[in-house]
């Protein structure tokens, strides 16, 4: 398919005019010939969820695109095959009625399968922590280092952790270790002034001690060649949703302060260094981002597989209306609408710098 330009899909135009939600006609009543649809599809009742859900894939597309330039450039055709899949992910849709049924690319650098997978590791987790009588929040680093460490600097981190838990492991096992449960998530962030990365783990533990234990033992491995003990921060978990929601935010953070100040600091926009995210996308390629230690979950009920549909409608992403369009009514499935501040990071703060 041919490639779509950032700014044809960052600009409205011609479809601005079609209906918005609550307008659409009903053709479910029109004999059609029955399809049918895998998984257990998304719920229509929740209008904001379907809107976030279109901001996620106009920040896809706009990102993916810019990607796929890098990819290009760097003569890396596989992964320019990716990011198609990942442009691709939900834009054609069956609205059944109650639900809506497409397919997803579960691409860790797509934002709605991430946020999909976010979603359910938040459900499984949720309950277990709540349990813990004293959960603690830590986060592990090492020295930033430059692109062409970084994969090997994320292995020897999750090797040296888990090397960590074993070892509390077999002396548990001798009498002498200590109770040790935990979730633990890999993630980098990218220093666009010394154009450097900063790999580092965040962690949820069962108490206070395991934290101390980990600390401790992190800095022993890591000694002062890789790793600064003020940068290994530990604290007791006070609100566990918005904790669990840091530990499994995906990856690496797509919007960066150009000036790497805080937030109540900045004085420009933050920028998406497409390069660098490429970087750190294919560094985590073959890595377990996310581990649980310590504990088992319960069995998982199983899951519908797929659904007969007799009565549908067919929907299309339409990246110059920002929405899902019908193909038989042509009206749109949300109505969402970026801002213009979102529209002007997709539009001019995309840094296709290669380093």
């Amino acid at each position: 398919m041919a490639k779509v330009s950032n700014s044809i899909a960052l600009t409205g135009g011609q479809f601005n005019t079609l209906g918005q939600i609550g307008t659409r006609k009903n053709v479910f009543g029109t004999s059609k010939l029955p399809i049918i649809v895998k998984g257990e599809g998304t719920q229509k009742i929740d209008v904001k969820a379907l809107a976030n859900k279109a901001k996620k894939k106009v920040i896809t597309q706009a990102i993916i695109l810019s990607l796929i330039d890098v990819a290009i450039q760097r003569n890396e055709p596989e992964r320019v095959k990716a990011y198609w899949n990942t442009y691709h992910c939900q834009s054609r849709i069956i609205d059944g009625g109650d639900r809506l049924y497409g397919n997803y690319c579960k691409n860790r650098f797509c934002t709605i399968c991430s946020g999909n997978r976010k979603a359910e590791i938040i459900n499984k987790y949720l309950p277990i922590i709540k349990g813990w009588p004293d959960p603690y929040f830590l986060t592990l680093t090492s020295r930033a280092v430059p692109a062409r460490k970084l994969k090997d600097r994320m292995r020897r981190m999750i090797l040296s952790l888990r090397k960590i838990l074993n070892k509390n492991k077999k002396r548990q096992q001798r009498g002498k270790g200590i109770e040790i449960k935990g979730i633990r998530s890999l993630e980098s962030n990218f220093n666009p002034i010394a154009k450097t990365y900063n790999p580092h783990f965040h962690l949820i533990v069962c108490s206070k001690v395991a934290a101390e234990y980990i600390q401790m033992e992190w800095l022993k491995k890591c000694t002062s060649k890789f790793a600064l003990e003020p940068y290994q921060p530990m604290r007791k978990v006070q609100d566990t949703i918005h904790d669990l929601i840091e530990v499994v935010k995906y990856g690496s953070k797509i919007f960066t302060d150009p000036t790497m100040k805080k937030k109540a600091k900045r004085t420009v926009s933050p920028h998406i260094y497409v390069a660098a995210f490429h970087n750190i996308i294919w560094a985590m390629d073959g890595l377990r981002i996310f581990e649980r230690f310590g504990f088992n979950l319960p069995p998982r009920p199983k899951k519908r597989k797929q659904t007969l549909l007799t009565q549908y409608e067919k929907l299309v992403f339409v990246p110059e209306v920002f929405d899902w369009v019908s193909q038989e009514t042509a009206e749109l499935l949300t109505g969402y609408q970026p801002s213009a501040e979102l529209l002007g990071l997709l539009g001019e703060n995309i840094d296709m710098d290669l380093e």
